[in-house]
Order: structure tokens, then sequence, then C-alpha cells
């Protein structure tokens, strides 16, 4: 396993960690052991950081970490997130007495006594702007109810000004080949800031495993069905802000990028590790044998200054104009 560091929090984290939103909810049915065994097999590996946030599956990915982790509460991170579970555009989500319900609310769900980190859930950028939940976050890490706090952002607009609070000390952001914004701004500034950087959705809701086709379909329950528009969130966490049937097309497109790797997708993770200021990838996981696919992104070659730009260029000419929403 590979350890970077997490920002300057002085945690050392595993480069390819795993996000549970997919055993959670949202991406179709998943059999309880099945993730168990997953979460597992990610930890005999060497994986020693997960993400998750209260409102998977009301609270079910917080358990399955609490169980899988138990024992091991100071070797194995764990960063959570809170207010998409409230109304997130009421100020009252983001006060103290609510903050701090939230906060408790998954301490007891995971069993433990601190959050290693505790990450806003992409909230309005007014929220961030405003800033009064910082202060709240600062209390709560004063107390040792919190390690370190951060922002999950949907746009680097948003990532710029958490910046701006000297708290953050870690930002979450959609990074993968089909969305390379960061790189251009919001990397150079966290980076220069001691902030740490998660990787989201490196695999834009699977198009960079090549392995759909435009005739793939997902199941009701599967924000890939329900959100595949933006009608449920922001539309940039379904397939990268891409409609589908682009995606898969762009997805064809980069096959090539599995040649002398073991596959597509662990050359798509392989490729967001290729950049310093990323302190890990966290992909998603239904079961052990996808855990086991993901971490083959650690044996795959790394891309070389001309393989880097050529996938530049690619999502400068034939992506950027394709994808939906802010970011």
């Amino acid at each position: 396993m590979e350890y970077r560091p997490l920002g300057n929090s002085g945690l050392m984290v595993s480069a390819v960690s795993f996000g549970t939103w997919a055993i959670g909810s949202a991406w179709g049915p998943v059999d309880r052991n099945e993730a168990l065994r997953g979460l597992h097999r990610a930890i005999d590996a060497g994986v020693n950081f997960f993400d998750t946030a209260d409102i998977y599956g009301d609270g079910r990915s917080e358990e399955l970490l609490r169980e899988a982790t138990k024992g091991r509460e100071d070797e194995i991170y764990i960063a959570t997130k809170f207010c998409r579970s409230e109304n997130i555009y009421d100020p009252e989500t983001y006060s103290e007495r609510t903050v701090r319900r939230l906060c408790e609310a998954s301490l007891k769900r995971l069993g433990r006594e601190r959050i290693d980190l505790y990450q806003i859930h992409c909230p309005p950028h007014e929220i961030i702007k405003q800033g009064d939940v910082f202060e709240v976050l600062d209390r709560l890490q004063q107390e040792g109810k919190i390690r370190f706090y951060g922002v999950s952002v949907e746009t680097v607009e948003e990532g710029l000004t958490a910046l701006q609070y000297p708290g953050v000390r870690v930002l979450q952001v959609i990074f993968n080949i089909f969305r390379q914004k960061p790189l251009e701004e919001l990397f150079p500034k966290a980076q220069a800031q001691g902030v740490g950087i998660l990787a989201r959705l490196p695999l834009a809701s699977g198009l960079l495993t090549g392995k759909f086709t435009k005739d793939t379909t997902f199941p009701p329950d599967d924000h890939r069905n329900y959100n595949r528009d933006g009608q449920y969130f922001n539309v940039g966490e379904t397939f990268a802000g891409l409609p589908f049937e682009t995606g898969v097309e762009l997805a064809d497109k980069l096959r090539w990028i599995a040649d002398g790797r073991p596959s597509m997708a662990a050359a798509a993770l392989r490729w967001i590790l290729s950049f310093d200021a990323v302190s890990c990838v966290i992909p998603g996981f239904k079961n052990a044998r996808q855990v086991e696919q993901n971490l083959m992104a650690l044996e795959a070659r790394p891309f070389d200054q001309e393989e880097l730009a050529r996938l530049e260029r690619f999502y400068r000419e034939e992506v950027h104009q394709h994808i939906r929403g802010a970011y």
C-alpha cells in the first residue's frame, strides 16, 4: 500500500481509500455481508481511510464501518459528513445545536469517541461564504469531538471560498479524467496551504470502467437511473455531469489507457494519483471483488508526460463542452 499525507494534518492515509455511498444506498441493491467482506478486504490490504456520510442509507454505512473497524479505531481513520439529512438551505442546519446533534448521532453509529474528519456535505455556496458553521466546527474540535474538519464541494469556486477559512484542512472534490478543472487553480492553492484533497467519483459513476454500453440500464433505486439528469441532486454527482450516452462514447475513446495496465478502471484511478495534491482517491464498492479491482490501481504503470498531456487535450477538446451544471 502507498500512503500519502492528508495535507498538513499529520495523518498518513492510503492512496487508494474507499467511499461508502454505494454500500449505503443509491447504487442499487447491496448485500450487507458482501459489503462487510469488502470492508475487511480493504483493511487487510492496508487501507486505513474510509469516507462516509450520515445520509448514506440513513446511517447504514456508518454502522457497517463501526462493525468492520471495531477494535481498530486508532489505526483506521473515518471521515463522515453532515447536513444533507436536513434542509441544506436552512441556516438552522448549520447552527451549533443542529451540528452538535448530527455529530453525536454519527459518533454513536460509528461507535467512536472522536471523528477523524468531519465534513460539511456539499452545502450551498452561500453557507460557505457566511462561514458561521466553521466557528461551530472549531468548538467541536476544541472539545475533542472531531480531529479535523473539511468541506465536500460541488464546484471549484466553492472550494476556493472554503480555502479562505484556516480551520479547513481537507477538501473533497469530484475529480477524474472527465473532470479536470480542479487542476487549474484549486489544487495548487490547496497544496500551498497544506490542505488535503479527497478525489471522489474517480470513475465517473462507472463510466471510466469501460464496461457500459448505451443500452446499459440501472435499477430504479440507483442514482444512475433517477438522477441521470440532475433531477434529485447536483447532476455532476452522476456520470460527472455528462449525458450518459455521450459519456459512453467518450469512455470508448479512452480505452487506450488500459494498455500495459491491469484494467481501464485501474488506469483511471492511477491517473488521479499522478497529482501530488491528491491525498487519496476514494472509489466506491459493493463487494470484495470490486475492492480488489480498485486496488489494482497501485500496480498500474504510472502515466508519462506525453500521456498526461494527451489526456489534458482530450478533456479540453472533447469532454469539457458536454459537462452540465456548475463545476
